[in-house]
C-alpha cells in the first residue's frame, strides 16, 4: 500500500515488502550502482537527466513570469451574480435600454456650510454634471439639482449626489474611472467633491487586493523560510521547498492569464494562488525532502533513496493533490465566477505544486546528493553541543492515552468543536459592499455617508423591467398596487421607451435586508399586464442564494463520493473513508463558528481593524468549505496511509494508531503552522473577505490538525476496532485490483479475521493477541535486515523535535498493552525481522 507519511520514518524503520533493507535501499559500498534496489520507471525519468530537468523547468517557469505577467490587471472584482438568474437579464436589458437606471457611479458633493440650493452651489453642481456627461464613455447622468429626487439629497441639505453610468465591461470601466476620477476629485468653488459608486468600490477593492497581496508574500516568505530552517537545520533543504511554491505560483498566473482570454476570473483568486502555492508546495516538499534525507542517513545512494522516496512520500504526495483538488472542483458547478475562479486556481496550483514536487524536487536532490544536508544554520545555535536525539515518543504517548480513554476523548472533542460552530446558527448572508474595504478608503466614506445621511437607501433601489404594450393606464395601475407593497417607500417612473419601461422601487430599509429581499418576491408575484423583471442589489443577493442552495447538494456529494472513493483505494476500508469525510467536516465547525462572531457581529473588528457589516457574503462559506476540506484531506492523507503500513505490517491495529499518529504527529503539525503563517499571512489583507478566508481557514487548518488529527481520529478509531479495517468480499477483491500500492504488498497477519488482522482482540493484536513476525510480513528475512541495516544513521540529518522521527525516543512511561517506546537504530537493525511489540520491549 502507498506510504502513510513517506517523511517520518527514522534510520532504523522496519524493512517493507519488496526492499532489500531496513531503508528500504541496499547502498553500494563502492559507490557506483545501486545494488539490490528495485528502481522504478519514474525513478529513472526524474534522475536520468537531472540537470536537463532543471533546465527545461528554468525555461518554462520563465515563459510563466512572461505569460503571467499583468494577469491583476485582467482579473474581475464582481461575479457574485448568477449570470442565468431573472436579475442579471434585466440588470442586461436596462443597461442596454435605459443606462441611467443602473448608475455605478456616484459624485458625492459636500456643501459644507452652506445648502446644496444656494445658487453658487445650484451652478457648481449643474458645471460638474455637465462636465460629466461629456466625457467618453459616461452615460445616464442625473443629479438632484436637475431632477429634484429627495433620495439624491442628504437629510441635513449639505449633501447631494451627481449619479451616472461608466459603459463597458469591468476592464473597460475601471480604465475610464482612472481617466476622469481625478478631475473631479477635490474641491471644485463652494463644493467638495468625493468619488463612489458601485464601479468605485470595484476598483478600489482590486487596488487594495493587489497591494496587499504584494504585502503578504513579503511576510509570507522570510516567516516561512525560517520556519523551514528550523524544521529541518540546513538552509539548503529549507530553500527547495520555497522553490517548488514559487514554481507553482507562477504557473497558475500563467494559466488564469490564459483563463482570462475565454472566461472571466475573479482577482480574489490570486490571494488563493499564493496561499495553496506556497502552503501545499511547501508541505508536499517538507514530506519528501525530510524522507529523502533519511534514505541517505540510512546508507542509500542519492538514486536509491530517490526511489524509495517516489515509491512511497511520492505516492502520497500524489494522492493527497488529487484529493485538495476534489474538494476545489466542487466550485465549478456553481454559475457564480467567483467560486468558478477558486477552482481554476486551486486546481492548477495543487496540480502544478504536485508536479513541481514530484519532478522538479527529485531532480535537485539528485544533484545535491548529501549536499542537502548543508548549512545546518542551527550550529550557530548549540554552540558546540552535540545534536538533540529526535524524538516522537510525546505522540506516541498522547496516542495511547487518548485510546485509553477513547470514549471521552471522542465525546469532548465532538462536544467542544460543536459548541465552537454554534454562532455559525445565526448566519445572515448578504453581499459584499463598500464595507469590504478600510473606513477611510474613498469608496467607503462615500457610500457611509449615503447611509448615515440620506432617505432611503440610494443606489440599493429595486429595478422592476416591463416588456411588451401597455396603455399609460395599465403602467399607472401596476405603479399603484406595489406602492401598497409594505415594504415600499417610493415608487418613481414609468420611463417608457418603446415597447419597455422601468420602475425604480425604494425599499424602507437597507439595500439587503431581509424586508428587501421579501420585496423582491412579492414584485415578482405581482401580477401584471405585461412581462415584468426585477433586478437590483437585493434582487442578486435573493438569486445568488437561491443558485447556491440549487447546486450545494451537488457540490456536496461530489466531494464526499470521489473522497470516499480515494480514501477507499488507499485503505481498501468501508469504515475509514467515512470517517475520513465526517470527522473533516466536524474539524470545520470552529471556522464557520468564529467567521459569524467575528466578522458578522463584529466581535474583534477593532483588533482586526475592518468594519463589520452583519452579514457574510453568500459565496465566501461555500469557498471557505471547500479550501479548509480540501486541506484537512490533506493532512488526513499522510496519517491514515501511515497508520494502514503500519497495520499491512503487523496486523495490530491499536498499534498501528499509536504508531502512524508518533510517525506524523510532530510532522502534520510543523506542516499546518507553516501553512496556518501563509493564511495568516493573506488574513493581513485590510479587505474583509479576504481577511476572513485567510483567518478562518488558518484556524481550520490548525484545529484539524491539534485537535481532529492528534485527539479526535484515534479516539475514534480505537473504539472501531478490528472494523476500522473491514470491506465486503467484492470491495476487498476490487481493492486487491485497483487500490494504490508500493509495488509488492506485504502480506496480512495470519490468523486473522475478515480484516486480515489477528483474531486476538478486538483491537486486531492489541489486547493480546498473536502478531505475525515482522520478517514473514514483510517478505524479508531478519538475516538479511540485518545484514543489510547495519550502517548507523549519520548525525547530519538531526531536524527539530516538532517533525522529526521517534525512532531515538526514550521508552515510554506510560502504562499501556502496548509499549510505546522505540529501540535505538543499532537495535532495530540487529532485530528488524522480529515482531516490533517484542523489539521494543
Amino acid at each position: 500500500m502507498s506510504e502513510v507519511d513517506g517523511a517520518d520514518d527514522g534510520p532504523g524503520a522496519r524493512p517493507r515488502g519488496g526492499e532489500s533493507e531496513g531503508r528500504g535501499v541496499a547502498a553500494d559500498p563502492g559507490g557506483g550502482a545501486d545494488e539490490g534496489v528495485r528502481l522504478g520507471g519514474w525513478t529513472r525519468f526524474v534522475t536520468a537527466r537531472p540537470r536537463l530537468s532543471l533546465l527545461v523547468a528554468l525555461l518554462l517557469t520563465a515563459l510563466a513570469v512572461v505569460a503571467g505577467s499583468g494577469v491583476a490587471d485582467r482579473l474581475g472584482s464582481g461575479g457574485w451574480e448568477d449570470p442565468t438568474a431573472q436579475s442579471t437579464y434585466a440588470t442586461k436589458a436596462l443597461e442596454r435600454e435605459f443606462p441611467a437606471s443602473q448608475p455605478n457611479l456616484l459624485l458625492l458633493l459636500d456643501a459644507g456650510k452652506a445648502s446644496v440650493d444656494d445658487p453658487a452651489v445650484a451652478a457648481e453642481a449643474r458645471r460638474i454634471a455637465a462636465k460629466l456627461a461629456s466625457e467618453h464613455g459616461v452615460t445616464g447622468v442625473g443629479s438632484y439639482w436637475q431632477t429634484g429626487a429627495p433620495a439624491l439629497k442628504a437629510s441635513d441639505g449639505h449633501e447631494a449626489l451627481i449619479a451616472a453610468r461608466i459603459t463597458g465591461d469591468e476592464t473597460a470601466a475601471a480604465r475610464t474611472l482612472d481617466r476622469i476620477a481625478p478631475s473631479f476629485r477635490g474641491k471644485s468653488g463652494p463644493v467638495e467633491v468625493e468619488v463612489g459608486g458601485p464601479i468605485a468600490v470595484r476598483h478600489e477593492m482590486q487596488t487594495t487586493i493587489k497591494e496587499d497581496l504584494t504585502r503578504a508574500e513579503m511576510i509570507a516568505l522570510p516567516v516561512t523560510l525560517l520556519l523551514l530552517v528550523m524544521v529541518f537545520g540546513s538552509a539548503v533543504a529549507a530553500l527547495l521547498p520555497l522553490g517548488v511554491g514559487i514554481v507553482a505560483i507562477l504557473g497558475t498566473n500563467a494559466v488564469l492569464r490564459g483563463l482570462t482570454e475565454v472566461t472571466d476570473v475573479s482577482v480574489f483568486a490570486m490571494n488563493l494562488t499564493t496561499a495553496l502555492g506556497l502552503g501545499l508546495a511547501i508541505d508536499y516538499a517538507l514530506f519528501i525532502v525530510r524522507r529523502f534525507r533519511e534514505e541517505l542517513a540510512g546508507g542509500a545512494t542519492p538514486r536509491a533513496a530517490i526511489g524509495v522516496t517516489l515509491r512511497t512520500a511520492g505516492r502520497t504526495v500524489l494522492f493527497s493533490s488529487l484529493t485538495v483538488a476534489v474538494s476545489l472542483a466542487a466550485m465549478l458547478v456553481f454559475p457564480q465566477y467567483f467560486l468558478r475562479s477558486f477552482a481554476y486556481a486551486g486546481i492548477a496550483v495543487v496540480l502544478l505544486a504536485a508536479a513541481a514536487a514530484l519532478i522538479l524536487l527529485p531532480a535537485a536532490l539528485m544533484l545535491l546528493g548529501e549536499r542537502v544536508n548543508s548549512l545546518d544554520l542551527r550550529r550557530l545555535f548549540r554552540r558546540g553541543r552535540p545534536a538533540p536525539a529526535e524524538g516522537g515518543a510525546v505522540w506516541g504517548r498522547m496516542a495511547s492515552l487518548v485510546m485509553r480513554r477513547a470514549p471521552l476523548f471522542a465525546v469532548a472533542t465532538t462536544a467542544g468543536l460543536v459548541v465552537l460552530g454554534l454562532p455559525f446558527m445565526g448566519v445572515k448572508f448578504g453581499t459584499a459592499d463598500d464595507r469590504q474595504l478600510p473606513s477611510g478608503a474613498e469608496s467607503h466614506v462615500v457610500q457611509q455617508h449615503i447611509r448615515d445621511g440620506f432617505p432611503g437607501s440610494p443606489g440599493g433601489a429595486l429595478e422592476v423591467l416591463a416588456e411588451g404594450s401597455a396603455t399609460p393606464a395599465q403602467y399607472a395601475g401596476y405603479k399603484e398596487r406595489i406602492e401598497a407593497l409594505p415594504e415600499v417607500l417610493r415608487v418613481d417612473g414609468p420611463l417608457v421607451k418603446g415597447d419597455s419601461a422601468y420602475f425604480s422601487v425604494l425599499p424602507k430599509g437597507e439595500a439587503v435586508d431581509e424586508g428587501a429581499q421579501r420585496l423582491v418576491g412579492e414584485l415578482r408575484a405581482e401580477k401584471a399586464p405585461f412581462d415584468t423583471s426585477v433586478t437590483g442589489t437585493a434582487a442578486v443577493l435573493v438569486d445568488s442564494k437561491h443558485a447556491i442552495a440549487e447546486k450545494l447538494p451537488w457540490a456536496a456529494a461530489f466531494i464526499a463520493i470521489v473522497t470516499l472513493f480515494l480514501v477507499f483505494l488507499l485503505t481498501g476500508s468501508v469504515l475509514i473513508p467515512l470517517q475520513a469525510v465526517l470527522l473533516n467536516a466536524l474539524s470545520l465547525t470552529a471556522m464557520f463558528g468564529a467567521v459569524v462572531w467575528v466578522f458578522q457581529d463584529g466581535h474583534l473588528s477593532g483588533l482586526l481593524d475592518f468594519t463589520s457589516s452583519g452579514s457574510i457574503e453568500t459565496t465566501l462559506p461555500v469557498l471557505m468549505f471547500c479550501v479548509a476540506f480540501g486541506l484537512s484531506m490533506d493532512y488526513g492523507v499522510f496519517l491514515l496511509s501511515r497508520i494502514k503500513e503500519e497495520y499491512d505490517h503487523t496486523g495490530d491495529h491499536r498499534e498501528a494508531v499509536r504508531f502512524g499518529l508518533q510517525r506524523t504527529g510532530g510532522l502534520i503539525t510543523a506542516a499546518a503552522v507553516i501553512l496556518a503563517v501563509v493564511m495568516v499571512a493573506i488574513g493581513t489583507s485590510r479587505v474583509a473577505n479576504t481577511k476572513m478566508l485567510g483567518l478562518g481557514v488558518a484556524l481550520a487548518v490548525l484545529m484539524d490538525a491539534m485537535v481532529v488529527r492528534s485527539l479526535l481520529v484515534p479516539a475514534v478509531m480505537r473504539l472501531t476496532g478490528r472494523a476500522t479495517w473491514w470491506a465486503p468480499g467484492p470491495l476487498r477483491r476490487f481493492h486487491d485490483r485497483f487500490g494504490l500500492s508500493e509495488g509488492e504488498s506485504p502480506q496480512a497477519a495470519p490468523g486473522g479475521g475478515p480484516d486480515g488482522g489477528p483474531d486476538g482482540g478486538p483491537d486486531g493484536g492489541s489486547d493480546g493477541g498473536p502478531v505475525a513476525d515482522a520478517g514473514q510480513v514483510s517478505g524479508v528475512t531478519p538475516a538479511a535486515a540485518s545484514s543489510s541495516d547495519a550502517a548507523p544513521a549519520p548525525e547530519a540529518v538531526t531536524d527539530s523535535d516538532a517533525v522529526s522521527s521517534p525512532d531515538a525516543a526514550e521508552p515510554d512511561k506510560e502504562t499501556d498493552t502496548e509499549p510505546d517506546a522505540e529501540p535505538d537504530a543499532e537495535s532495530d537493525a540487529v532485530s528488524a525481522g522480529r515482531d516490533r511489540a517484542e523489539a521494543r520491549g
